[in-house]
């Protein structure tokens, strides 16, 4: 298996391969810039079918909060780290430990937080370990990033109603919504509360006869939900939702969830554009989560978690967005290659700024 050949591989910086024989710990630890700063980024723990796939995610998600952190305005870098089984079956106490020596020994160049399969319990375990860990609980902790992930896909949502179909509710909106995990289910919840119409399914029955039971939602099957006719599909589990199969079924004007990488290749935005359906890009509009969690990890440098400066710098995604489908329209690009550009331009001039600095401080300025 080749990794530096990879695809996905996209010049990280550092790829850390875990393993303790004691505990079952295999784990992968991916940074993939940390031009910005510190990489930060969640444990996925998944049962993955085998390495290659683990390797793939893992790489793709790190390099996706890259990109996040530089649309954001965060001074954080981009990393990633996923934990191979079953969580219902394998987590134990002393592999959360096991894993947090694993962080602990990059030295602060990665800050873990939590993640499909992990918990803001887990996290205060790990911590045990090392200090390089937020969305902890309690007093200064950010908590589960998921309710504000949700809020800021909720003001993606709206932005990308407005400028696809000049609404300026969300009051009667048709809204089909993939995945009803931790972020899935509030998004739904607050969907309701504006009015909007819902469409649900996921994996798990139970959670859909609930958002029946509490928000009067249609159900469907989680291989129909993709051509439900709506005016957003919401995809809200986990990525690489939208290629050549499952575009041409698609029956919204707009794209716009919480889920992580939901373009299999970069290459499927030009064809959602081609569609006429707008995409909102997954790591802008679901930045809602690492906003909170880098509060934490800043704010421990300051005053302190602040938590209405979070739900502000939130409320800003919708600004960002629109920024990014005006752009896309006048320029008559996929709204994904906007953002690429635009994270990789603030990259760039972080980098060039920091090669002027050390010039000016060695005297070759």
């Amino acid at each position: 298996m080749s990794i530096f050949g990879c695809e996905a591989f996209d010049g990280h910086e550092q790829v850390v391969f875990c393993c303790d024989r004691d505990t079952g710990l295999q784990a992968i630890i991916a940074i993939h810039d940390t031009t910005l700063g510190p990489a930060l980024g969640g444990c996925r723990f998944w049962p993955y079918p085998d390495e290659a796939q683990a390797l793939e995610d893992v790489l793709r998600l790190s390099r996706g909060m890259t990109y996040k952190a530089a649309m954001a305005r965060l001074p954080l870098g981009g990393g990633k780290s996923v934990i191979l089984g079953d969580p219902q079956r394998t987590k134990s106490r002393e592999l959360l430990l096991a894993f947090g020596e694993a962080v602990a020994r990059l030295g602060g160049r990665y800050i873990v937080a939590e993640d499909v399969g992990t918990s803001a319990e887990d996290m205060a375990i790990v911590r045990r370990m090392t200090r390089h860990v937020a969305g902890l609980s309690g007093a200064g902790g950010a908590g589960d990033p998921g309710p504000t992930t949700a809020l800021g896909v909720l003001y993606g949502i709206r932005a990308a109603v407005r400028h696809k179909l000049g609404r300026r509710s969300l009051k009667g909106c048709s809204v089909a919504v993939q995945g009803l995990g931790s972020v899935g289910y509030r998004l739904c919840q607050l969907l309701h509360g504006e009015g909007a119409c819902l469409t649900v399914a996921d994996i798990d029955r139970s959670r859909v006869e609930r958002a029946v039971k509490e928000l009067s939602a249609t159900p469907s099957e989680p291989e129909a939900i993709i051509e439900v006719e709506s005016d957003v599909f919401a995809p809200c589990a986990l990525g690489a939702v939208l290629d050549d199969r499952t575009i041409p079924r698609l029956r919204a004007a707009i794209v716009a969830g919480s889920a992580n990488n939901q373009l299999a290749e970069d290459r499927h935005g030009e064809l959602l554009r081609r569609r006429g359906i707008l995409y909102a890009p997954d790591y802008v509009i679901n930045a809602g989560g690492l906003i909170s969690v880098a509060r934490e990890v800043l704010g421990h440098e300051g005053s302190g978690y602040d938590r209405e400066r979070v739900l502000a710098e939130v409320a800003g995604i919708e600004e960002a967005l629109q920024e990014v489908f005006d752009h896309a329209e006048r320029d008559q690009v996929p709204t994904n290659v906007v953002a690429d550009r635009t994270a990789e331009e603030r990259l760039a001039a972080a980098a060039a700024a920091e090669v002027r600095l050390a010039q000016t401080a060695s005297g070759w300025a």
